[in-house]
């Protein structure tokens, strides 16, 4: 075995790299910063990622298994892309960029709620001993430094703000924060209401999809929320090839492609995202479940089982609720246009005939 640090305290996986400049984003202290080279430096890397490496490194020499992988190319390209979003900017239509940018926001900002998930005593849910691994620091810094990294912490602002940022930049501050809750509402993004489900009710669902009723139910959600973000995480990065071509092009968008800049310093913040997450499901696959009754169900069954379902909702039901979404908000756009017809036949024509069988 090689001689790798395996155990790591909370601070020491929340601790950051020091930086000669911080980010600053429209007037806004953001998270991580800039080195003595200039290069962009991540928040909160100092010890994770080296961390990560060696509990993938650790695991590969103990079980002989490769790391598990969701390969980009899975997930199809953006919608609208880059071609249809910049008709509609030609067109002077920017309101489905500006309502896909504050959704991206949004739903970023959504991932801090990783740190409320809670599994007691986790060890007693595995036969093997989980010591060294990621999952025995999922909930002492890896869950937690996620939840900054997408929602900010104290002064500093994260990837939900970072987004909007890139927005106000690109657009000249398009919308107030009244026009953005409407347009998360009219999106179904947020409730019209504003109130979350309450934890009765969050438990209510979860045991609706419940898959191994003999397993901790708080693992199999933890585990459920794992495969969903780290989903999420891999199928962004067509998002920021999108966000990135499109907020570069001057002609069309002020600021100057720092909107563009933005955007790359948020993908290399997800890659230690997709590095931890796929380490722990990794771990958890090779190794044995055991069930509050004491029976045990291996893990690759579990991982398999979840994995399995989720990506199928994935591509199937979450693709499909998207594309009506982002159809929906083209469709808003153009609802009194006197050419809509026309703009409307452009966009489809530069687009793929599957896009329309869900639009409105």
């Amino acid at each position: 075995m090689s001689n790798l640090q395996l155990t790591w305290s909370e601070a020491e996986l929340l601790a950051n790299d020091d930086v000669a400049e911080p980010l600053v984003a429209g007037g806004v202290r953001c998270h991580g910063g800039f080195g003595d080279d200039g290069r962009y430096v991540s928040p909160r890397a100092k010890n994770r990622v080296p961390a990560t490496e060696a509990w993938q490194q650790s695991h590969r020499e103990l079980f002989d298994a490769d790391i598990l992988d969701a390969p980009i190319e899975l997930w199809p390209e953006a919608f609208p892309n880059v071609a249809q979003t910049k008709h509609l900017l030609r067109e002077g239509i920017p309101g489905p960029t500006i309502s896909a940018l504050t959704r991206i926001g949004t739903v970023e900002g959504f991932g801090s709620m990783i740190r409320a998930v809670n599994v007691e005593q986790m060890q007693r849910n595995f036969a093997e001993s989980i010591d060294g691994t990621a999952i025995a620091h999922l909930q002492s810094g890896l869950f937690e430094a996620h939840a900054r990294d997408e929602a900010g912490w104290e002064e500093e602002a994260g990837h939900r703000q970072m987004w909007f940022a890139a927005r106000d930049l690109a657009f000249e501050n398009p919308v107030t924060e009244d026009m953005t809750q409407t347009m998360l509402v009219r999106m179904g993004i947020v409730p019209a209401g504003g109130k979350p489900p309450s934890p009765e009710e969050v438990r209510r669902n979860a045991e609706a999809v419940r898959r191994f009723p003999d397993l901790d139910l708080s693992l199999e959600m933890m585990v459920r929320r794992m495969v969903g973000l780290l989903f999420i995480e891999v199928s962004a990065f067509h998002t920021f090839a999108w966000a990135e071509e499109v907020l570069s092009d001057t002609e069309l968008l002020a600021g100057d492609a720092r909107a563009a800049e933005l955007v790359r310093f948020i993908r290399a913040d997800e890659t230690p995202h997709v590095e931890y997450l796929r380490t722990a499901l990794t771990e958890m696959r090779d190794r044995t479940f055991v069930g509050e009754s004491g029976a045990t169900v291996s893990g690759a069954q579990v991982i398999g089982t979840l994995w399995d379902t989720a990506l199928e909702q994935s591509l199937g039901a979450n693709r499909e609720s998207f594309l009506r979404t982002a159809m929906g908000e083209v469709e808003h756009a153009l609802a009194s246009h006197p050419r809509r017809d026309d703009i409307l036949d452009g966009f489809r024509a530069l687009g793929s005939e599957g896009e329309w069988a869900v639009s409105p």
